[in-house]
């Protein structure tokens, strides 16, 4: 896209960013839209450190596009992930769950652009003042890990774009291109998108899951969690034993004794619905297939352009 700071910054051909989801996004997801000219990203979080060299490899194999990594900055082997992903050469890093100030400057002296993940406006100043090359604004809508603010994407783009000057991304109750449209109108230059891209066949994630997702109707996810870190999830036998100790005022100790390890790996990657942490977005609602990620990627700019011609037809 022409005059677009995130399609220049990342040289990529259209402005859509595939999340770095753990358990989904690994390089089979990330190579397919960076392929079809969007950004692709390896989410991390959900690897061993070997485990992510050789996805990077792999990457770099399926693809000669640029991809990146997402880096959670609370994960426990985040510096043999720094060294990793430095190591390998990747260009560009996602962070996220964390102080941007912490890694930003060691990224960039190897070369690294760098993006971080907010959810609140205090936070999106805290990234400028880092030096990061671009923002992702997540609004509550958004699946995963989420803020405890709940200030929903319409109303965090304005806010952030109005006190930022670097590049912003839009991310959370992002599927489909009329959004994408809506977003920018708001201020963003680029969409980050994650439940879309779950249900596709290059997703890592389980196919019970991505069954999971798309038969997710209005109401079937919720913001829970919110006393440890928030997160937004289908609701399943899982998340009913998480409501009832959350009524009983249960502590955080006791929270995390029910969260326990694995949990949204057996939920995400081994399918089980019953058991497992199901991570997923509230655009999720709208979807009812699973599609090759280059489809989605042609689909959503078609109808994000599509969506554009029309509100010009509609202008006073």
């Amino acid at each position: 896209m022409k005059n677009n700071r995130i399609c220049e910054l990342f040289k990529i051909e259209k402005p859509i960013i595939q999340a770095g989801m753990i358990w989904c996004s690994g390089w089979e997801l990330a190579s397919a839209v960076s392929n079809a000219g969007g950004l692709g990203l390896i989410g991390s979080g959900s690897m061993y450190p070997d485990v992510l060299r050789e996805q990077i490899r792999k990457c770099k194999t399926a693809t000669s596009k640029p991809f990146g990594v997402n880096v959670p900055l609370l994960y426990p082997n985040i510096e043999d992930h720094i060294k990793i992903i430095i190591e390998e050469g990747v260009k560009i890093v996602f962070t996220s769950a964390g102080n941007p100030k912490t890694w930003t400057s060691h990224l960039k002296q190897h070369g690294i652009t760098v993006v971080h993940v907010v959810s609140a406006l205090k936070f999106a100043l805290k990234c400028q003042e880092a030096g990061v090359d671009a923002i992702v604004a997540e609004g509550f809508e958004a699946g995963g890990h989420n803020g405890r603010e709940e200030t929903t994407t319409l109303v965090l783009i304005p806010q952030i774009k109005k006190a930022v000057s670097i590049p912003l991304i839009a991310a959370g109750g992002i599927g489909f291109g009329n959004q994408m449209a809506a977003v920018f109108a708001l201020g963003a230059e680029g969409a980050q998108i994650g439940s879309r891209f779950v249900a596709t066949p290059e997703s890592s994630a389980h196919q019970n899951f991505k069954e999971a997702v798309i038969n997710t109707k209005e109401g079937d996810t919720v913001l829970t969690l919110k006393q440890l870190t928030p997160v937004r999830l289908i609701k399943n036998k899982f998340y009913q034993e998480v409501e009832s100790a959350e009524k009983k005022c249960a502590s955080t100790e006791e929270l995390a004794a029910l969260l326990g390890r694995g949990r949204a790996k057996k939920g995400m990657f081994e399918g089980d619905l019953t058991e497992g942490e199901l991570e997923i977005g509230q655009v999720s609602a709208a979807m009812d297939s699973i599609k090759p990620a280059a489809e989605i990627v042609d689909e959503i700019m078609t109808d994000f352009k599509a969506t554009i011609e029309r509100m010009k037809s509609l202008a006073f």
